[in-house]
């Protein structure tokens, strides 16, 4: 996985002022391209996709050219399934590949979600490690992309 999860609870917190507590992703195509929706009101605040898999980064581009895409972030990795499937795992021997692969993604369901800014031990690292420097060496900024061809 990625960080689609994190951003989307911490920009609804952030822009929104609502606590996502659970985030429901809706499969488009299939499962390895998804959509995650925050709405008040009828009213779509957010939306956010991930794009696993060459096939649905180049169904995603073609949507961005076409002026299609309504995301506000997208979480793209090459592998079909993710990092979960990706080149440097390690291939076990004799199992096949689906198999392994529904292990390890039941494997990575189970472990405990923490959020970032409440974990103690990433308190102590920006203490101890980025005091005063933090906002520079680890955040960006963003400007708005020109929609169209220059």
């Amino acid at each position: 996985g990625g960080y689609l999860e994190h951003i989307f609870k911490h920009a609804a917190k952030e822009l929104f002022g609502i606590e996502v507590t659970e985030v429901i992703y809706k499969p488009l195509k299939n499962k390895d391209f998804q959509e995650v929706t925050l709405e008040k009101d009828g009213q779509v605040l957010l939306q956010f996709a991930l794009a696993y898999g060459f096939r649905n980064i180049q169904n995603l581009v073609q949507k961005l050219k076409r002026g299609k895409s309504t995301y506000h972030y997208v979480e793209v990795m090459a592998c079909p399934s993710g990092c979960l499937n990706g080149g440097g795992q390690i291939k076990p021997e004799g199992a096949g590949n689906k198999d392994v692969l529904q292990r390890v993604e039941k494997l990575y369901e189970s472990v405990r979600m923490e959020i970032p800014e409440k974990n103690s031990r990433v308190a102590e690292i920006y203490e101890q490690w980025l005091s005063g420097k933090a906002e520079s060496v680890l955040h960006t900024q963003y400007d708005a992309a020109k929609i169209g061809r220059a």
